[in-house]
């Protein structure tokens, strides 16, 4: 956080997404292939579904709406994760089948493909200026989405998934204790 003067927006963004990314590698760290990829139930996701759908969703949204080129594809995290979904595939609407196509060798891949992001991220919003949070990113809604309204759906959306993951992690170490 900023030390001294006003905060301003930016700033709160910047930190809600720190946060993210704090509890992203919280959930991840220390677990094997088993424990990423582990679903409680056959409907369940696994941490590692949730993490990377959450990364998914900043990744393209925040790219969409700072004109950028998404980490998953300039920076070959679709390639090196190879998990057999279509290249702009986010993790919308996916079934119980498609959740199991999200396989992980290792939280590496995950807290990197995330970290990679997170820095496009905060490049993004450290040049924003108030009237930047105004523009309008989406008409395809009524009303139209703003800019800090798509940032703030980012975080909400990141938020609940990284909860969820750290949930099936601590019912995942109650299950093995």
């Amino acid at each position: 956080m900023r030390e001294g003067g006003p905060m301003h927006a930016k700033d709160i963004l910047i930190d809600g997404f720190g946060r993210i990314r704090e509890e992203v590698h919280a959930a991840v760290e220390g677990l094997g292939p088993d424990g990423l990829n582990a679903r409680p139930g056959p409907d369940a996701n696994s941490v590692a579904w949730l993490v990377w759908h959450l990364t998914r969703v900043q990744d393209d949204h925040v790219a969409d709406a700072f004109g950028l080129d998404q980490v998953w594809l300039s920076q070959g995290w679709h390639e090196r994760l190879g998990l057999g979904l279509p290249r702009r595939d986010t993790g919308y609407g996916h079934g119980p089948a498609q959740v199991a196509e999200v396989r992980v060798g290792s939280g590496d891949l995950l807290t990197g493909y995330h970290d990679a992001v997170h820095e496009q991220t905060l490049g993004a919003l450290r040049a924003l200026t108030a009237k930047d949070l105004e523009r309008i990113v989406d008409e395809r809604w009524d009303p139209p989405v703003s800019l800090g309204v798509r940032l703030v759906s980012v975080l909400s959306d990141d938020l609940q998934h990284v909860g969820q993951a750290a949930y099936v992690r601590g019912l995942l170490q109650s299950a093995d204790a």
